[in-house]
């Protein structure tokens, strides 16, 4: 028993099962920590019904729900190459081979063809193979989705909600229908896709991310809640999904994602559904219109109590000395949440100093990571903390980053996770004891206290159903109460130093909490959910796609949802305002009274940002020629990047460093021009992050604006984050290094990620240059290069080669000298890189790379007869690099742009392939700078 519960009743009895159910579990009368004691408090709702004793009379009583559904089309392998061996289909055999060679069969074996009955009996065969017996609630949700209904999963974290969802995907198989998993966030979908691939076998299940895509086909696909709402829109009621599991429903509720819950619900009425979140709060309007919508019936599972119940504690003692008290009584492990991602990493670092993991447990941490290679800047950090025992988590990591800490927590290797609130979104990691930092959070606009949502999704991470008796969720006080605790205690009963002391008020504008904010928490229920739904100018297109009556498709989105009367007339107007730009920019136009797009868009087009039919305007005022009266900046396929880059969203962390960068610059340049103090400091309020094209832009914004005033609903952004590292040459960890990005590399990948595709998805063909494509090439290459582990990781899955306790190392990224154009495009980014360099005479930093070619003699040579170096598009063109080519080694000469345009001035480079393929960049060594 630990310290900090010694005086509370805790039951010894704990059940075998991960996730089921045991009828001699239950939890103590009552729990707490400190001096705090209440009644254990499940989610409030109506409790679920006890299961029947057999399914038989419930499942026949719906079995005719399933016969009317329309099947897809859809093959579904072997679960594995040994299960194919020994099933191949249910059909035109007395029964199937794992019944006549007395192996164990696995889950599709099971219910391959099989009626309602068989597949409710299947699957609890199955998981009673794995020692799991189903929860009531459980019991409940698997018998009305095998019989066809739709189910609303409302239920504690911990009471098995996933495993209703495989239940649900089993179903599907049975009779061979198309089955998709929705979740919010990648980090989830990618979890969820390997966990199902181990059930069902790679062959069968796929991933759709948006930037990411493995198996797109397969009978179950696993993707984020936006992908299946723009295939409901561009597909309406035939969208070939027969079923969707929706997890972490509640953010049905998001003001800005809603949309992306609320549209399959209103436009797949073929489908069947289930709803899964653990704080959905009342939803009984919403079951009642999709029973309307759909003609199934709607069955709510609903406020069972927890399998492991929770002890609630509010500590105003320093984090180290409750986290002290945690490792000392075993309550493991502990993920203490933060609400910024800098927060989670300092706090990381703090702990280092304390001895949290023991030797032999860093011993099996460093034989568990192997060669796992930590290539970045934050990967170095990430190194020394995971081998010290302590974890980090949070959504601007590396997606490889993530996992191996989400694999180490699973495998029982780390003791401490410091990370953020993406714990309350699912993520598999198993914890004992949650630490909740503080009870207020910024949203994006202000900062505030957590909604009650927010905390039971957090606080419901702690205790693992088979492992843990009870899960510990503490809460802790804010800074400025505990000093001041502290300050209490240090004066102990002495009268007169506890009348000198001055207690320490929250600072000016901090959001205060205390102990009646948490008991508040605590005791209160989910708010309920609020519809959100949105229209964006690639919801329209994608209707419109769709064909046949599109103004009634739309009519029907605009007024046949959740919102209410008055939010459906402004849907209808921006409906309307939206329809008229995409028919003055040409997208759309209106003949024989039908609505159609005027060109056929490549599959993957999408108008992803609201600026996009801007953005497709704008593109049309550059010149692919370069010419000398053109606007833009004299180069074509950067200028084009730069127009779609600026109607992304602003990654701000890398936004603040690039302006924080161009002031030290500026401050430097300003002194050496002995420039007054006073007059730096004014000169610096000019100086920002770099923003191409930004006149140009804005201007032409505001004429696009005058015909479609809507547009001025969002704000056009112009900066470089793709162009500037393009422009400098740089690989992702420079870029990173450069601007000191360590800590959100994640981010920086997502950008690099989003602007990809964009660019690839947005630019009509015939507006790509050979020079632009050269660009796309570069950067969907650099973005694979820097984390490449989903597609790989799944690779391994289809052919396994290694057993499941071998060491967590991912295979290496593919070659990057494959990918023949962008590996090109990174060879002639290095030769300039050393113009660029030259241009602004840097000695220092050509000798670092180039320490044999002789670079400060070579620029004075080269000054005494020259101005300058140019640097602009022209001098950067492909013409001016020439590459001859061979089979382990490439011989390079790029030529310098001298103002006088003599072009007699070159520099000579190998590039050594293996070396290439080795470092996952182009490694150039420049042999000589010659002079014709």
């Amino acid at each position: 028993m630990p310290v900090l519960l010694r005086s509370l009743p805790v039951n010894p009895a704990t059940p075998v099962a991960i996730t089921g159910y045991s009828a001699t579990e239950s939890g103590p009368e009552t729990v707490g920590l400190g001096a705090r004691r209440f009644k254990s408090q499940p989610i409030r709702a109506v409790a679920a019904s006890a299961p029947p004793e057999s399914c038989g009379r419930q499942c026949a009583l719906r079995r005719n729900r399933l016969s009317s559904e329309r099947p897809s089309a859809i093959t579904w392998a072997a679960a594995s190459p040994r299960a194919a061996a020994r099933s191949a289909g249910a059909a035109g055999r007395a029964a199937p081979a794992w019944q006549t060679r007395g192996v164990n069969p696995s889950l599709l074996d099971r219910v391959r063809g099989a009626d309602a009955d068989a597949v409710y009996d299947g699957f609890v065969a199955w998981a009673g193979e794995r020692g799991l017996t189903l929860y009531p609630a459980q019991d409940e949700a698997v018998i009305e989705l095998v019989s066809g209904s739709h189910v609303i999963l409302s239920t504690p974290t911990g009471t098995g909600k996933s495993l209703v969802a495989i239940a649900a995907h089993a179903a599907a198989a049975a009779s061979g229908r198309r089955t998709f998993y929705t979740a919010p966030i990648k980090a989830l979908v990618s979890e969820k896709f390997f966990a199902l691939v181990e059930i069902f076998g790679a062959e069968n299940v796929g991933m759709v991310t948006g930037d990411s895509s493995v198996n797109p086909d397969a009978p179950i696909v696993c993707c984020t809640a936006e992908i299946l709402a723009n295939m409901a829109l561009r597909h309406g009621a035939t969208t070939p999904v027969d079923q969707v599991v929706m997890d972490e429903f509640h953010f049905y509720g998001d003001p800005d994602r809603g949309w992306a819950w609320q549209v399959p619900l209103l436009l797949m009425p073929g489908a069947q559904f289930l709803l899964m979140s653990a704080t959905l709060g009342d939803v009984t309007a919403l079951a009642e219109d999709l029973e309307r919508r759909t003609g199934r019936p709607v069955a709510q599972v609903t406020g069972v109590e927890r399998p492991v119940p929770l002890h609630f504690s509010y500590e105003i003692r320093p984090v180290h000395e409750v986290l002290e008290l945690l490792l000392k009584d075993g309550e493991v492990p502990v993920y203490i949440v933060h609400f910024s991602q800098a927060a989670a990493v300092e706090r990381a670092q703090a702990l280092s100093s304390m001895k949290i993991a023991t030797r032999e447990q860093r011993d099996a941490i460093a034989e568990a990571l192997g060669d796992f290679r930590f290539s970045t800047g934050f990967g170095k950090t990430l190194s020394r903390m995971i081998r010290a025992g302590i974890g980090i988590h949070h959504a601007g990591m590396l997606p490889r980053y993530r996992r191996l800490v989400e694999t180490l927590a699973q495998r029982g290797l780390l003791r401490v996770i410091c990370g953020t609130d993406t714990l309350g979104v699912g993520i598999n990691v198993p914890i004992r004891t949650v630490v909740v930092t503080e009870l207020a959070k910024f949203d994006g606009t202000r900062m505030r206290q957590l909604t009650a949502r927010e905390f039971h999704q957090v606080a419901g991470r702690a205790g693992r159903a088979g492992y843990d008796p009870y899960g510990n969720v503490v809460v802790m006080a804010p800074e400025w109460e505990i000093e001041n605790a502290a300050a209490l205690a240090k004066a102990a009963d002495n009268p007169a130093k506890r009348k000198k002391i001055v207690r320490k008020k929250a600072p000016t504008g901090a959001v205060n909490w205390g102990k009646g904010s948490f008991e508040r928490l605590v005791d209160a229920a989910p708010e309920a959910l609020v519809p959100q739904l949105q229209l964006s100018a690639a919801m329209l297109i994608n209707i419109i796609a769709r064909g046949g009556d599109a103004f009634a498709n739309v009519r029907s989105l605009v007024f046949n949802n959740h919102q209410t009367r008055a939010q459906q007339f402004a849907l209808a107007r921006r409906a309307l305002a939206i329809f008229r730009t995409l028919r003055d920019a040409g997208i759309v136009e209106v003949s024989g009274g039908s609505i159609h797009l005027t060109v056929d868009l490549q599959p993957n087009f999408a108008l992803n940002q609201p600026l996009s039919p801007f953005a497709l305007a704008a593109i049309e005022l550059l010149d692919p020629d370069d010419g000398v009266d053109a606007a833009g900046s004299g180069h074509y396929a950067l200028d084009v990047v730069s127009v779609i880059e600026a109607t992304l969203d602003d990654p701000r962390a890398i936004l603040a460093q690039q302006e924080h960068k161009a002031r030290g610059e500026a401050v430097a340049a300003m002194k050496a021009d002995g420039l007054e103090y006073e007059a730096r400091m004014d000169a610096l309020e000019e100086v920002s992050y770099p923003k191409p094209l930004d006149e140009l832009l804005r201007q032409s914004f505001e004429v696009f604006a005058s015909s479609q005033p809507w547009v001025r609903d969002f704000e056009l952004s112009p900066k470089s984050v793709v162009r500037d590292m393009f422009e400098r040459a740089m690989s992702f960890s420079e870029f990173v290094s450069f601007y000191q990005l360590a800590r959100s590399e994640g981010l920086v990948l997502r950008y690099l990620s989003d602007a990809y595709r964009a660019i690839r998805q947005t630019v009509p063909l015939e507006a790509r240059t050979s020079e632009l494509l050269d660009v796309i090439e570069w950067l969907g290459e650099l973005v694979r290069q820097v984390d490449s582990s989903l597609v790989d990781e799944w690779e391994q899955l289809v052919h396994p080669l290694a057993a499941s306790d071998e060491p967590v190392v991912p295979p290496a990224p593919p070659s990057v000298v494959a990918n023949h154009r962008a590996f090109t495009v990174l060879v002639r980014n290095e030769l300039f890189r050393r113009v660029q360099l030259a241009a602004l005479q840097r000695d220092d930093e050509l000798v670092a790379l180039d320490p044999d070619a002789g670079w400060p003699g070579v620029l004075d040579a080269y000054f005494a007869e020259n101005d300058e170096i140019l640097t602009g598009g022209s001098a950067r063109s492909p013409r001016l690099c020439a590459i001859d080519e061979s089979a382990t080694e490439w011989r390079v000469e790029q030529t310098i742009d001298d103002p006088a345009g003599d072009h007699d001035w070159r520099i000579r480079a190998t590039v050594d392939l293996e070396a290439s393929v080795d470092a996952g960049a182009a490694v150039v060594r420049v042999v000589e700078v010659v002079r014709l």
